[in-house]
């Protein structure tokens, strides 16, 4: 039977548009705020890791609590749009925060200023902004092919946001005074551009009614819970668990390939190459998301296409390392498009992959807790983003670098390698294997024929034929 559509191609477009958004904070912060405090405003990269990490303590409750708040939310707007909408306005004021360490401070007041601001972005406005919006593709449609094409439309915008900002910052704040204060101005800048066009993403989908939505269910008193319930809900679900190790490894993935501008910098001796790096990671992203809804229909299913994509992608990474050794640049950038290539799919359906991953909770456990399961995409961003960039300011800090330096000692120069050329390569052979185990959509296909459940009675977010 042909499933019932939902939304218009504007809708598409817009609720995609607001990664966007997501990624003016979380490129410009993982590609830039280390090298931003270390080389301007000159505090220690190794005390700055380690205030990310502690940052990160606090991240994990508030993860549920907010995916916890959006499932207990009942306003004319919705479930997930007001956490959306509002929780972006504390997101564009701590980004600006982040990159407005004000140089006359001491360096004590420096690392608190940047702390406070760095926790309460990640801890608590990213977190309801980022789990609200993901939440969406859950309540604005039924349809598993709408469910797939939004994820295309989101990480389409999203890589192209990524490529933007990696391949313009770099100059834009040499243009604007190359400064601390030329820092300030540029994230000033971004923050108001994610400010409307999140308002724009969030005014453009209307979330389906709840009497809708669960169709086909038996809602009672009994299935309310508490954020320890949801919590114990959660950690049940194995593919929960295998999604949210997947996103940290993409995540330390990303911060490594960010640590990029180090690499460039100082080891290839041109940090203009970052830029140029950029168009051969996204560019090949953005390429494979357009074509992912129709590999997912052409070979049934999420679980060979994302497979087989990282298995590209590791082949890649591994002729990146070579490429890397033998010093030529053209190679690099060859092979990092082609990684990028098989990282795409994944990418593309992975939203769709979550709302099934959410079903399987539904049928084993009996409770619907979308909101709560979409926790898993704020929890491994800011765990994976947050503990990679702690890492490369401990690598850095163990390795001797000091950003004011004009020179670098030649274990620095070692170690901005390994985090370029072998980490990545790591966690993508990490990230293959988690795919190898995902196969939550025949699993859900045998669930829901022991029960007798025919495909329309609840959201079949697996069948994408």
């Amino acid at each position: 039977m042909e499933e019932k559509k939902y939304l218009k191609w504007y809708n598409k477009i817009g609720y995609g548009s607001g990664d966007i958004a997501g990624n003016v904070v979380y490129a410009f912060l993982t590609s830039f705020m280390m090298v931003y405090l270390t080389d301007s405003v000159g505090l220690a990269a190794g005390v700055v890791g380690t205030l990310i990490a502690v940052s990160k303590l606090f991240d994990g409750f508030t993860d549920i609590f907010f995916g916890s708040m959006i499932d207990k939310t009942h306003s004319k707007m919705g479930k997930a749009k007001p956490w959306m909408l509002y929780g972006y306005i504390g997101c564009a004021i701590t980004l600006v925060g982040c990159f407005a360490v004000p140089v006359s401070l001491g360096t004590t007041a420096k690392y608190a200023w940047f702390f406070i601001s760095y926790t309460l972005l990640n801890g608590v406005f990213y977190t309801a902004n980022n789990i609200a919006y993901s939440a969406l593709t859950s309540l604005i449609t039924k349809n598993s092919k709408e469910r797939v094409q939004m994820g295309s439309y989101r990480f389409i915008f999203a890589f192209s946001t990524s490529l933007l900002i990696q391949a313009i910052t770099v100059g834009f704040v040499d243009k604007c005074g190359g400064d601390a204060a030329a820092w300030r101005t540029v994230a000033i800048i971004y923050a108001i551009i994610g400010l409307v066009v999140n308002t724009i993403s969030a005014l453009s989908v209307k979330e389906l009614p709840e009497e809708e939505l669960n169709e086909g269910e038996v809602k009672n008193d009994n299935e309310k819970y508490g954020m320890v319930q949801a919590f114990k809900l959660l950690v049940k679900n194995k593919y929960y668990m295998m999604i949210c190790g997947t996103y940290i490894l993409q995540q330390l993935y990303g911060a490594m390939i960010g640590a990029g501008i180090y690499y460039m910098t100082w080891v290839l001796k041109n940090k203009n190459l970052f830029g140029q790096f950029a168009w051969a990671v996204n560019i090949p992203l953005i390429i494979a998301l357009i074509f992912t809804p129709t590999l997912v229909g052409k070979w049934k299913g999420m679980y060979k296409l994302n497979l087989r994509g990282y298995v590209l992608a590791v082949i890649g990474r591994a002729l990146v390392v070579v490429a890397g050794y033998m010093g030529s640049v053209p190679l690099m950038m060859a092979f990092t498009a082609l990684a990028a290539l098989g990282q795409g799919p994944w990418q593309g359906d992975m939203n769709a992959v979550i709302a099934s991953c959410s079903e399987y909770t539904y049928l084993t456990q009996g409770k619907r807790i979308d909101g709560t399961m979409y926790s898993c995409t704020s929890l491994g961003v800011k765990i994976g983003g947050g503990i990679g960039t702690a890492v490369v300011g401990w690598m850095l800090e163990f390795s001797g670098y000091v950003g004011t330096n004009a020179t670098q000692p030649q274990s620095a120069l070692d170690m901005m390698q390994f985090m370029y050329l072998w980490l990545p390569l790591i966690f993508d052979v990490l990230i293959m294997f988690v795919l190898s185990r995902m196969n939550v959509e025949d699993t859900n296909k045998k669930l829901k024929a022991e029960k007798g459940i025919v495909a329309d009675e609840v959201t079949d977010a697996l069948d994408i034929n």
